[in-house]
């Protein structure tokens, strides 16, 4: 049965935005080899990429491009060739960038439906993880702490029921980024 898992970069304290929503903030960890060739391998398959429009427009402005193809071809081709699903009430159409579709609302059915066609993977979106959290649809989360200490902004799980989580793995780079794994119990 295909899985649904949450890839999300959050800050040390637990913010994946800042207080007006802002996630740049990330973007300023040094680049590191072996964190480059983890994510390569973790983005592999060609699950269905679900993202909210935010994660959206930020992705869309960088991996059609040349620059991105040019910097990191593998990434560029997973990202751009790989179904993706947008949860937006605002966004008016997404012809801008290969294979994308918009959903109006987390609904369970549309989400289980998604499931069985295709392994899912949630990137950033943390209204999307802690809808799906409610819902108890995630299989895996894989939370990349990035080493910035925010002191306010936006709680991945603020709005979450209490749920507890089995540790599968935890893998630490020289640049301070530390990914951890956790299936729901």
């Amino acid at each position: 049965m295909s899985t649904i898992s949450a890839f999300t970069q959050i800050s040390i304290d637990g913010y994946f935005a800042g207080p007006n929503g802002e996630i740049d903030w990330f973007k300023s960890i040094d680049r590191d080899d072996e964190y480059d060739k983890y994510t390569h391998q973790s983005a592999q398959s060609r699950n269905t990429l679900l993202m909210g429009r935010t994660t959206y427009e930020m992705m869309k402005s960088f991996w059609p491009t040349e620059q991105a193809r040019q910097m990191d071809p593998h990434m560029a081709s997973v990202m751009n060739e790989s179904p993706k699903v947008v949860v937006s009430k605002s966004l008016k159409n997404a012809d801008d960038w290969n294979n994308v579709r918009i959903l109006r609302e987390i609904a369970r059915d549309e989400i289980e439906k998604l499931k069985r066609e295709n392994d899912v993977t949630i990137l950033g979106s943390g209204s999307i993880v802690q809808q799906l959290t409610n819902h108890g649809l995630i299989d895996e989360y894989h939370l990349v702490h990035i080493p910035v200490v925010l002191g306010a902004g936006k709680s991945l799980f603020s709005d979450v029921q209490k749920k507890k989580l089995e540790l599968r793995e935890s893998k630490s780079f020289a640049n301070g980024i530390v990914v951890t794994k956790y299936n729901p119990r």
